[in-house]
């Protein structure tokens, strides 16, 4: 009896588990001529679901549930970027236009570019792209020649560009990232960067030994994450998964007070039909996650070394929407400075992420 309840009980978990992903497939054709194309790039931004069209057009990916950014890519055609949802299923032809120039030509013809570029920022664009964490010590841009650097000297920024996808290696998480990078700023004014651009993940091939450290270090990489704490936020566990919340007084601009509940209507939407919450904080939020903020953060920020708590601070301009895997939008209306600005390229993990 004993055996036959475990087996029964396995079973159930396999189909769960099987119900948990859904399929998303579509068509990719050409707008003016209306024929398919074969061979076009479609991936989901932000993780390691990728795929290609056949001769028909067609592409279908196997999703969990949440949202996500569907790009698209082809060959002489201007990229396409989709919002879905995985609860779709068959998505509306996507039609892509041919380009009239390709980005690097845009990019060698624009008149600001600065020369031995590489050699002069290429170590500043590094450390605020991809980071100065111990992951980011272990991660590695594989065709730095595809940048192209920029100093805008009326408006005190440097911008960044590039001719190809960025290639990053990182040899902490065991991922290779393909960076399509639209643009990076760093403005001087403020000393505030901001990147934009679609990553696809692609997991490293190790061995069993060196694939439990990988593990265990995107486990640590979650614990106390941007990720970590949009799904906190949704599955409504804030509190149990060691997060507290507060906002900047309004009659004193150095002190926080804490939210007694993030889920108080003015500033929380729950789940509709479109299976998806709304977050908004009207002032400055300070965000705590109750775990000691690691060694190189303090040493760093020159913070003291007892300080017990990772801080993170964040302006909204707009409400977002927060899906189920963390997938959140418009994620340019997010704006985070503390220990979350201190973790970049190099400790992000994609929305397909389960720890």
């Amino acid at each position: 009896m004993a055996v036959t309840r475990f087996l029964f009980c396995l079973l159930l978990l396999s189909c769960s588990a099987g119900l948990s992903a859904q399929i998303i497939s579509g068509r990719i054709i050409d707008s003016a001529t209306r024929e398919p194309l074969g061979g076009a790039s479609v991936y989901c931004q932000n993780t390691t679901l990728g795929s290609a069209s056949n001769k028909q057009g067609e592409f279908s990916l196997e999703l969990k549930p949440g949202g996500y950014d569907l790009v698209v890519t082809f060959t002489g055609y201007q990229a396409r970027l989709l919002r879905i949802n995985a609860s779709e299923g068959r998505l509306a032809d996507i039609e892509m236009s041919k380009e009239e120039k390709s980005l690097g030509e845009v990019v060698i013809k624009t008149s600001s570019e600065v020369k031995d570029g590489w050699v002069k920022y290429g170590g500043f664009f590094v450390d605020h792209f991809i980071g100065t964490t111990p992951n980011a010590t272990q991660s590695k841009l594989l065709n730095p020649d595809a940048l192209k650097f920029y100093l805008l000297k009326k408006s005190n920024k440097l911008r960044v560009l590039a001719t190809e996808p960025l290639q990053i290696e990182n040899q902490a998480l065991g991922y290779v990232m393909r960076y399509e990078l639209d643009s990076f700023i760093y403005n001087y004014n403020n000393d505030i960067n901001s990147y934009r651009g679609y990553c696809l993940y692609t997991q490293l091939e190790g061995s069993d030994s060196l694939k439990k450290v990988w593990a265990a270090n995107r486990s640590n990489a979650y614990q106390g994450s941007k990720l970590q704490f949009m799904r906190s936020l949704y599955d409504s566990t804030l509190t149990e998964d060691g997060w507290v919340v507060s906002l900047l007084d309004e009659q004193d601009n150095k002190k926080f007070i804490p939210v007694a509940n993030v889920y108080d209507s003015a500033y929380y939407g729950g789940l509709d039909s479109t299976n998806q919450v709304e977050l908004w904080f009207p002032r400055k939020a300070s965000i705590q996650y109750n775990r000691i903020p690691a060694p190189e953060y303090l040493k760093q920020f020159k913070l003291p070394k007892n300080v017990l708590v990772q801080i993170s601070y964040v302006d909204m301009r707009e409400a977002i929407a927060i899906m189920q895997n963390g997938y959140f939008y418009d994620q340019r209306d997010w704006v985070n400075q503390g220990y979350w600005s201190w973790k970049n390229l190099a400790d992000q993990l994609p929305y397909d992420y389960e720890p």
